[in-house]
């Protein structure tokens, strides 16, 4: 299953002259193929600025979690599991010159902290208090992994070894990366409002 992996590459497979972001999610450690993450936001909700990404296992294409934006004048970026109940929300640095974002429970407990360059896929997602690391994305990992990312259509989810037992931070972390790469982006190249994007200010 996918999220018993820690460490992924995610490659674009996006068609052209589509607005709509496709992924294939490999294991970096193998690439064997783990899973898909789709945008299957519809077109009404895709005019306001909605937008729904869902990740599916591979082995039998079941949900495993969805990431989504909604609302119109504030957008709200959430995590929703396969139930449809919310297990984390993201929300824009509103005092920050390098952007990011922070990461919160479905309580609205601070889990983490998103920082480092977005667009260029080279981030890190740490502790509130920036003390340990719970994973990062690059696009320059090294050994059998490299092979893999090809391109800048490609990158790396590493989750460190502290939240490896813990499924929800895998599904915070890993949507996190999708949601810069495809609901973040997207909305930043319709708006040209700068590299961080989304969510409800901090």
């Amino acid at each position: 299953m996918l999220l018993e992996h820690n460490k992924f590459v995610v490659k674009s497979q996006s068609k052209k002259f589509s607005s709509k972001k496709s992924f294939e999610i490999v294991d970096g450690e193998t690439g064997q193929a783990l899973g898909t993450a789709r945008d299957t936001t519809g077109f009404f909700a895709s005019l306001l600025g909605a937008g729904t990404l869902e990740v599916r296992d591979l082995s039998n294409n079941a949900l495993l979690f969805s990431v989504t934006r909604t609302g119109w004048l504030f957008k709200k970026d959430q995590v929703v599991d396969s139930q449809g109940q919310v297990v984390g929300r993201y929300k824009t640095k509103k005092f920050s010159l390098s952007g990011g974002f922070h990461v919160y429970d479905k309580d609205g407990k601070h889990l983490a902290e998103i920082q480092g360059k977005l667009l260029k896929a080279e981030y890190k997602i740490v502790t509130p208090d920036r003390s340990a690391e719970m994973g990062s994305v690059s696009r320059t990992w090294g050994g059998l992994a490299k092979s893999l990312l090809s391109g800048d259509d490609s990158y790396g989810v590493q989750i460190a070894p502290r939240c490896v037992e813990d499924p929800v931070a895998k599904m915070l972390i890993l949507g996190a990366a999708l949601a810069v790469e495809s609901l973040f982006k997207k909305a930043d190249s319709k708006t040209s409002s700068g590299a961080s994007g989304g969510g409800e200010d901090e």
